[in-house]
């Protein structure tokens, strides 16, 4: 017995949901045709303006210093890198190899604490600040309902009052729904309408604590940055005073515009000339295969002429890849390039044109970005399901959303 009650109460709630947006919806159509007034608030309408204003600017902020960190994190690989290599060159016998070694150790060092407070001081407050957006959205809906209930009631109790028969049952119980979707309203209201403004005045601090936490740890990782590459100066000044008589000379490379001459190196230019400047070159067209023609490579990214060797050959083993290991190659009912699929778990609203818009609850078809150097950390390449049933055509659907925003489902 206690089941069906509970069903019952379960179904009444149901009803009494659905009736409600009926109710709402047929206040809304009657106050789009003018048959009926709607209750006008344009203080808080500019207050809801600057809301969604300061959620876009936090949104972008937010992106760009991920993009930021990603930088740093990158370029602290790339030191890293540099950094062993000398260690590798520096054979032991050389002045300085324990203090160089020492320099690369604090260098290290140094990349990570910097990565870390960007994350502690900057991008968790970042975080911190957009996270209290989502409920303060979520009520704005509901004091957006509420209202069109409160208008809806004081419509139905006015039209009972001037009524040519009059049923004053039926006008008490009007006027008691109307106090009570009055109170419901106002009180939701009045709330917003202190936290609001406050919010939209906040932004002012946040970005100031934002940059400058920002600035200082900037300057103050160049200056001890700016310390170890002195020191690592003075060790190799050292190096080169005791292998003093093998200096290096840079000579200059023939140009394409003039012949090689069997084995010999080009005659440094005449006094006052300027010098040749040395031109470095990327060739990675492959070799033709047995039986294919000559003129058969791959295309080369615009970019790849100007690149050094190894970063056009990760880009090239980047990109195929992700095309050649990809899920989704050759299957006709998904993108090409089809990694997985994710859910929208939060509405969220594109700020640049190259962003896709989602509502909670869209399924998201997961590619690969063109360029795999143009993703940023956090942000996905993809397009939504139901654009691309409907279209088949990936260069008008597919945009980047966040990935903190959307659930894998497959």
């Amino acid at each position: 017995m206690a089941e069906m009650g509970s069903k019952g109460v379960t179904a009444g709630k149901i009803a009494s949901n659905v009736q409600k947006k009926l109710t709402r919806a047929q206040e809304k159509v009657l106050q789009k045709l003018g048959k009926a007034d709607e209750t006008k608030d344009e203080q808080f309408e500019q207050c809801v303006q600057n809301f969604n204003k300061q959620l876009t600017e936090g949104t972008r902020l937010q992106k760009d210093l991920r993009t930021y960190l990603a930088s740093v994190k990158a370029m602290h690989e790339a030191s890293k890198k540099l950094s062993e290599c000398l260690q590798e060159v520096y054979e032991p016998e050389w002045p300085g190899r324990d203090e160089a070694n020492k320099i690369a150790e604090n260098n290290d060092l140094l990349w990570m604490d910097y990565h870390q407070k960007l994350v502690d001081q900057a991008l968790l407050t970042m975080d911190t600040y957009l996270g209290q957006f989502p409920d303060i959205k979520s009520r704005i809906a509901k004091r957006g309902r509420k209202l069109v209930d409160y208008d809806s009631a004081r419509h139905h109790y006015e039209s009972l009052q001037t009524a040519k028969k009059k049923d004053e049952a039926k006008i008490a119980k009007a006027e008691e729904e109307l106090i009570k979707a009055q109170k419901v309203f106002e009180e939701m209201n009045v709330d917003l309408q202190e936290e609001l403004p406050s919010l939209w005045n906040s932004r002012v601090g946040f970005y100031v604590n934002t940059f400058q936490s920002i600035a200082g740890l900037e300057e103050n990782f160049h200056k001890e940055m700016s310390k170890l590459n002195q020191n690592l100066n003075d060790v190799l000044v050292s190096l080169e005073k005791q292998h003093g008589s093998n200096t290096f000379t840079v000579k200059a490379q023939p140009s394409d515009n003039v012949p090689e001459k069997g084995n010999k190196s080009p005659s440094p230019p005449p006094d006052g000339s300027p010098a040749a400047t040395p031109e470095i070159r990327v060739n990675h067209e492959p070799e033709p295969a047995s039986g294919a023609s000559p003129g058969a490579t791959i295309p080369k990214s615009p970019s790849q002429s100007s690149l050094p060797a190894v970063v056009v050959e990760t880009f090239s083993a980047t990109v195929n890849g992700a095309v050649e290991g990809s899920s989704g190659a050759g299957r006709l009912d998904l993108p090409p390039g089809f990694m997985f699929k994710v859910q929208a778990q939060h509405d969220y609203t594109a700020t640049d044109t190259d962003e896709l818009q989602l509502k909670a609850g869209d399924v998201v078809l997961v590619i690969p970005f063109q360029n795999p150097e143009e993703q940023d950390e956090g942000w996905l390449m993809g397009v939504k399901e139901s654009d691309w049933n409907d279209h088949k055509e990936l260069e008008k659907c597919r945009g980047v959303f966040p990935e903190n925003f959307t659930e894998r489902v497959q």
